[in-house]
């Protein structure tokens, strides 16, 4: 159940409807508060006579309906030209960034206001009378609609900056990037990591099988894990977030079998039609990745926007070096209850550099930029295990420039890179510097 909740809450939180639907609802109960006021009396003569309009019926309603009118096209022609933007931006950065602006509070707030003040101008206009009709001019809430009015010129003037800047490449790169290391940080350790049970422990187990299909969107692990402590059962997860559970497979073992494991397992998980990053680390890396390998095209050739990319994976990976990534091992009353797939070290680095690296076949500057990269990481990052895994990728770019590199001066420059790369590893972060 909470793992349905969240789904509901993230889903929520990434509509792109509801902070404008909140705004237009502010709009419209500020209109009936300031329309009753007026209706009170209580507004003071001193505001009236200096701050407030004090004309008549038929100006303040040509006044509110040029507000009204204004905010609503004003809307409409500024959004119609995001779009268009937005759709040379995918084809430039890829459609799954489309998300990151279509969930950008900037975007939801500035439509807001144009929104909501037009309702509050709809719903003051209503409320004017002329000398026949029964002679009521709401003076307070006419000032407040004029003010509105200036909010909407400020906000206009903040969302052609914001825009400008939102779709500008570096941007949405460090914009992903950031959720990145968001992610990275969440799945931390604290302490040490008990060991998986090793894969024969699992023979005699009971296959538990999932009817429903989708991404695996939230997985309630601590409920779970309850449950099967509270069972007397072992059980093993066979996806995890961000991986696509297929109708009739297996999705746990469960040893020894017990009654009501797939309603536990079902009450755990929530699946969505379509992938998101709200919990998925690999997405977010392959959302960067999409970028680098879309510059790297024939029709875009942008090798400067795929180093600024790896420079960012590069960046995720040293401050890894503080990190201990979980085991996935749930232990509860002194044994293990539930184990999790969760993401290796040499799965992310897989994830960050086999795309970029199998796309950059011929760019030196590319794969120059993979070994720089790789040299900082490993002048930080000195666990052994990881440096191995540094340095197979390393391997693997120097052999792509061998077989695609005609130019041997561009080879002999790679070359030099990777012997750098080489020094840092066996000698040391100080290595480099000593040629």
């Amino acid at each position: 159940m909470n793992a349905r909740l969240r789904k509901l809450y993230d889903d929520l939180s990434d509509t792109f409807w509801l902070i404008p639907a909140l705004l237009v609802l502010l709009g419209s109960v500020a209109a009936f508060g300031m329309i009753e006021v007026d209706r009170s009396g209580a507004v003071p003569a001193w505001l009236l006579e200096n701050w407030l309009y004090n004309g008549g019926a038929t100006g303040a309603r040509t006044l509110l309906g040029a507000v009204a009118s204004s905010t609503i096209g004003v809307a409409g022609t500024v959004f119609s030209i995001t779009i268009a933007a937005l759709s040379l931006a995918a084809g430039q950065m890829g459609p799954r960034l489309l998300r990151n602006f279509t969930r950008d509070r900037g975007n939801q707030i500035t439509l807001g206001i144009f929104l909501g003040t037009f309702c509050y101008a709809l719903i003051v206009l209503r409320s004017v009378r002329t000398a026949e009709e029964g002679a009521f001019v709401p003076h307070l809430a006419l000032g407040v609609g004029v003010g509105l009015a200036f909010v909407c010129v400020a906000t206009l003037v903040y969302f052609v900056d914001h825009m400008a800047g939102r779709i500008n490449v570096d941007t949405v790169i460090g914009l992903v990037g950031d959720d990145v290391r968001r992610m990275m940080r969440s799945l931390a350790a604290e302490g040490p990591q008990p060991a998986p049970p090793p894969t024969a422990h699992w023979r005699d187990a009971e296959a538990i099988c999932e009817q429903r299909e989708g991404y695996l969107q939230h997985l309630d692990e601590s409920g779970l894990a309850a449950w099967a402590c509270e069972q007397q059962t072992e059980i093993r997860l066979l996806v995890r977030p961000g991986d696509y559970v297929f109708p009739g497979a297996p999705i746990a073992l469960m040893l020894p079998p017990r009654e009501g494991a797939e309603e536990a397992i079902r009450n755990a998980t929530a699946l969505a039609p379509n992938l998101t990053s709200s919990n998925d680390l690999r997405f977010a890396i392959r959302q960067l990745v999409e970028v680098a390998v879309r510059a790297l095209s024939p029709g875009i050739n942008d090798p400067h926007t795929a180093i600024s990319v790896l420079n960012r994976l590069g960046a995720v990976l040293c401050e890894m070096q503080q990190i201990r990534l979980q085991s996935g091992v749930w232990v509860m009353q002194g044994r293990g209850v539930l184990v999790v797939p969760h993401v290796q070290y040499d799965e992310l680095v897989d994830a960050m550099l086999h795309m970029i690296r199998q796309n950059a076949a011929g760019k030196p500057s590319v794969l120059i930029g993979i070994l720089m990269v790789l040299t900082h990481v490993a002048s930080v990052e000195r666990d052994p295990p990881r440096l191995s895994s540094l340095r197979r990728h390393a391997g693997l770019a120097m052999q792509d420039g061998e077989r695609d590199i005609p130019s041997p001066d561009d080879l002999a420059d790679l070359r030099r890179h990777y012997e750098a790369f080489i020094d840092v590893v066996e000698h040391g972060p100080l290595a480099r510097f000593r040629h």
